[in-house]
């Protein structure tokens, strides 16, 4: 296309409502080639048509805002208007000349099997005037859409709980419309575009956003040749109020679960390949339609709020995830993020249910690897400029630990060395020769969690119908402790190394309450909503008990005989708490008990174990402070601290690369039957052995940097490993028997360099 129609194309672009923060043009002619080579050609005309006949009208049966087709006065002043309309007021009512009315849909008595009678004919006879006529009719303009599909042509339908759409109907059309010939199927784009090009006048009325609502589940948008007129329709959806936002995501929620997925990887792909470049013939340039993708994302967060609010969720969360943005420069956006915040300038890190774990696990080691090295530098320089010599260690946190002392010794190096905490973690075992090039770290990580979160020393409690740890609930003076199994955490994240904790999914949500640390100290941290719910993740038997309660048919006070009342054991003590002032004197009824069960759920789960919590917080954050943390959800959270809960060897098997062996020598033929033969435990602790980790780093294993690396050493060795280049060295073993005998051996004896 020529740069005269892109001139002609920033006249009609005019006429669709702006997204505030992007100023690029886009042709709505391109992009529209085959199969509807003539969408250009009519958007063309309609701007010739523009320019010759001034005032624009699109087809006899559009109706414009309102009814109104008066001419367009010059704007008046507010007192102005108000004088006016009380003096239209007070006249006489002879003189007093009617307003126009609101426009009245039209009636249409189409029912759905009507029309499939008329395609079945059109399909058998080959006569399509009929089809041809509905659509033709039915997409011309947003009243018709309304008239089409709305279940009663004049009723309001104004509430978020129905959009008043025949859903029926409408799946039935839009099914049936793919099938229809090319000129049909271009009749219905030449409606949409119409109805874009209406001139606006005042806010949109709910008939409005039932059209828009009906508009954006087109099918033809799956082809980017209707590209062009898929973003104008987002832009439109993008730059509606608040208020017509909440009702869109209502309405969004009641999509058949089947239909909801479609849309969103319909929207997914869409940007997708908007990232990507594009052939000229396909997609406009990218410098004239930059607003597409901020447009499509706005209107993708709506549905990820309808997803949000839907119990269940319809999709999971990941699924909203784009895997594109895996591959673009994520910190450029970050930082646009840093410096203008939720501002109008675009950045996928405003909208952060896009971006996958992988990517924010980027940003947050990204992110780290800056703060370590100011940390560094900062280090260097006070040495420098009080004129003392520099060590080297001073750029890292070095922790040294006697094996049998661990837990102690741990403990003290992380209270003496907090100022060095956000600096590269190096960990020396005394008495081994062992230098930590990542594979030390990896199993001082190991070692500790294992020993610090042991029944024996009591800081958390393991429960077994959840097989989940949580903080216990004793009181004390000192809570330093449970800050520096925080800081643990932190550093496991801040150092990129997953830890096998099993906290319940409520602790994250919990870390991330507020995200990050407030300024103030009497604010309330870690004080998570408490839901039923939640309570069922931690203690499943006692929150499936308070479920009873809330259903109870019979006479809760009487029969239950409880009070606003709990009792806990501590240290073998039992003690009595209220869950509200004078709580052991009011009684549990069936008008109070969702109140009881609320608070219950607010005492275990938060005040209880407040000030152990708010030490394991602050321990945490001392370590990972970063914006970055407001871009997680709980259950990323989760993810970045105990890695992927997923241990597929397959991916490993894939992923895998060779050194002295290829992929098809018998001995590394022999090595994959073997270990994907393993049972879960033994491969776990392959992992362990080839690693220095048990667990899944983020992104599965096939985001492993493993390495098979062959030994010239007699086959009575048993296999050696690297775990800080993630490497396992196999002698040449001739057999699968063998090589199980000798693997089985290695792995199961991994931890320590037994040189004390």
């Amino acid at each position: 296309m020529n740069e005269e129609n892109y001139a002609q194309s920033e006249v009609e672009r005019e006429k669709l409502p702006p997204i505030c923060h992007t100023s690029p043009t886009m042709d709505l002619g391109r992009g529209a080639k085959h199969p509807f080579p003539s969408l250009s050609t009519f958007i063309s005309s309609l701007n010739q048509r523009r320019e010759t006949g001034g005032r624009f009208s699109v087809g006899t049966n559009q109706c414009l805002p309102g009814g109104r087709h008066g001419r367009e006065l010059p704007p008046i002043c507010s007192d102005v208007r108000q004088k006016q309309r009380i003096s239209i007021d007070t006249l006489p009512p002879e003189l007093k000349a009617p307003f126009p009315s609101e426009p009245v849909i039209p009636l249409r008595t189409k029912t759905i099997k009507e029309f499939q009678e008329d395609m079945e004919r059109a399909t058998t006879s080959g006569d399509w005037r009929d089809v041809r006529d509905f659509y033709l009719t039915t997409f011309d303009s947003f009243l018709e859409i309304n008239a089409a599909f709305k279940r009663e042509a004049n009723a309001p339908f104004n509430t978020t709980e129905d959009s008043g759409v025949n859903s029926k109907y409408l799946n039935a059309v839009y099914d049936a419309l793919l099938c229809t010939p090319q000129d049909i199927q271009k009749s219905v784009l030449k409606g949409i575009i119409n109805s874009l090009l209406r001139e606006w006048k005042g806010p949109r009325t709910k008939d409005d956003l039932r059209a828009y609502f009906i508009l954006v589940q087109n099918p033809q948008y799956s082809s980017t040749s209707t590209y062009v007129i898929y973003a104008h329709l987002l832009r439109q959806i993008a730059a509606l109020s608040e208020a017509d936002h909440h009702f869109l995501v209502h309405w969004f929620k009641k999509l058949s679960p089947r239909r909801f997925r479609q849309l969103v990887e319909r929207f997914l792909h869409f940007i997708s390949t908007r990232l990507l470049p594009a052939p000229p013939d396909e997609l406009p340039p990218l410098t004239r339609c930059s607003w597409w993708i901020p447009a499509a994302t706005k209107v993708l967060a709506l549905f990820n709020a309808a997803n949000s609010i839907s119990t269940p969720p319809i999709m999971s969360f990941t699924d909203f995830y784009n895997i594109t943005l895996d591959h673009i420069d994520i910190m450029e956006q970050y930082r646009t993020w840093q410096s203008h915040g939720n501002s109008n300038k675009f950045s996928f890190c405003q909208f952060p249910f896009i971006l996958s774990t992988v990517v924010k696990k980027a940003i947050i080691q990204r992110d780290s690897e800056q703060q370590m090295i100011s940390m560094a530098r900062q280090s260097l320089v006070n040495k420098v400029s009080r004129r003392q010599r520099v060590d080297m260690n001073l750029l890292f946190l070095n922790i040294n630990v006697r094996r049998a002392q661990l837990l102690s010794d741990s403990l003290d190096e992380l209270s003496r060395k907090r100022a060095d905490l956000k600096k590269k973690l190096k960990v020396t075992f005394v008495g081994e020769a062992g230098l930590d090039m990542g594979g030390l770290t990896k199993e001082w990580f190991l070692l500790l969690v294992r020993q610090i979160f042991h029944t024996d020393y009591g800081m958390f409690t393991y429960l077994k119908d959840s097989r989940c740890h949580w903080f216990s609930s004793w009181k004390c003076d000192n809570y330093s402790e449970f800050q520096l199994v925080g800081t643990l955490m932190g550093l496991a994240v801040y150092n990129s190394i997953a830890l096998d904790i099993h906290f319940p999914p409520y602790c994250y949500k919990k870390l991330l309450t507020p995200p990050i640390v407030p300024c103030d100290q009497n604010t309330p941290i870690g004080m998570a909503t408490a839901t039923l719910g939640d309570l069922q993740q931690v203690m499943p038997d006692l929150a499936h008990g308070l479920g009873e309660l809330l259903c109870y048919e019979g006479n809760v006070e009487e029969d239950f005989y409880l009070t606003f009342q709990v009792f806990q054991e501590e240290l073998g003590v039992v003690r009595s708490y209220n869950l509200k002032p004078g709580g052991d004197k009011i009684p549990v009824n069936k008008q109070n008990r969702k109140e009881y069960v609320q608070l219950y759920a607010g005492f275990l789960l938060n005040k209880s174990i407040y000030k152990q919590f708010a030490a394991f917080y602050r321990g945490f954050h001392s370590v990972c402070a970063s914006d970055a943390l407001m871009l997680l959800r709980p259950e990323e959270v989760e993810m970045l601290v105990c890695g992927s809960p997923e241990l597929d060897m397959s991916a490993l098997q894939r992923a895998a690369q060779y050194e002295g062996y290829t992929k098809a020598d018998l001995t590394v033929r022999c090595f994959w039957d073997v270990v994907l033969a393993f049972p879960l435990e033994l491969q776990k602790k392959l992992l362990h052995f080839a690693t220095g980790s048990d667990r899944v780093p983020v992104g599965g294993l096939a985001n492993l940097n493993f390495k098979i690396a062959k030994i010239d050493v007699s086959t009575d060795w048993l296999p050696i490993s690297h775990t800080c280049f993630n490497q396992i060295c196999l002698p040449p073993y001739k057999s699968r028997k063998e090589l199980k005998q000798k693997l089985t051996i290695a792995i199961s004896n991994a931890e320590g360099f037994g040189l004390e």
